[in-house]
């Protein structure tokens, strides 16, 4: 991607992605973290999938920057989702009651959003 088209499309990503760390990311990262040591081990569990999902199982992935496909990727999970009839909850401690799958995913995206900004993000995403 070249060009404006290139512009355009991480804007777009990062707006995506600003918006799924406001809804759920902040809160949720923090309450994966308050709530049992356990739950952070997922989370970065569901991280190294994601990473190994862009790097390796997205056909042309090379051409397209990573924050383009991590919002991609998560535009995917949530129109299945809500395809599904599954509602976003945003998990706010013990008392929420038990994380999803697609919870601990969305929670992963989020938390690989945030360091998206790191010098050496995209060089997990890159291919070997």
């Amino acid at each position: 991607m070249f060009g404006l088209a290139a512009v355009w499309a991480e804007r777009s990503s990062r707006r995506t992605l600003d918006h799924l760390h406001s809804q759920l990311g902040a809160a949720g990262l923090v309450a994966a973290v308050a709530t049992a040591p356990g739950l952070a081990a997922v989370v970065d569990q569901h991280s190294a999938a994601v990473r190994d999902i862009l790097a390796a199982g997205v056909e042309s992935s090379a051409a397209v920057g990573g924050v383009v496909l991590l919002a991609g990727y998560a535009r995917g999970l949530l129109d299945h989702a809500r395809e599904a009839g599954w509602r976003l909850t945003v998990p706010h401690g013990p008392e929420s009651g038990p994380m999803d799958w697609l919870t601990f995913r969305l929670l992963a995206v989020c938390s690989l959003a945030t360091s998206m900004d790191a010098p050496r993000y995209g060089a997990e995403l890159e291919p070997r």
